[in-house]
């Protein structure tokens, strides 16, 4: 297993960019962009909110590199608000 940091920004009023290490396969980055974010999304219900978050994704891409994922979306809210995203991952050095 690797370590990987997760740093979102968010719109949230009182939200300060959070950053989230979390473990996943040493392979993490040979997956889509996609797999990664929703690899991250694993670790937060598992180790962060333990419970289900939902989530949207509405674009996620690989740096030309590799070797850091950006993904913008919205976390959906129990309520059914949305609450925009931008999240940005990649392996621990």
């Amino acid at each position: 297993m690797a370590v990987y940091r997760a740093t979102m920004l968010s719109e949230a009023e009182d939200s300060l960019p959070g950053s989230y290490p979390f473990e996943a396969p040493d392979d993490l980055f040979q997956s889509t962009a996609d797999k990664i974010v929703r690899a991250f999304f694993e670790h937060v219900d598992k180790d962060i909110f333990h419970h289900h978050v939902d989530y949207e994704i509405n674009a996620a891409a690989k740096s030309k590199d590799g070797r850091t994922v950006t993904a913008m979306g919205a976390l959906i809210m129990h309520n059914g608000s949305e609450l925009p995203f931008v999240l940005r991952i990649s392996a621990m050095i």
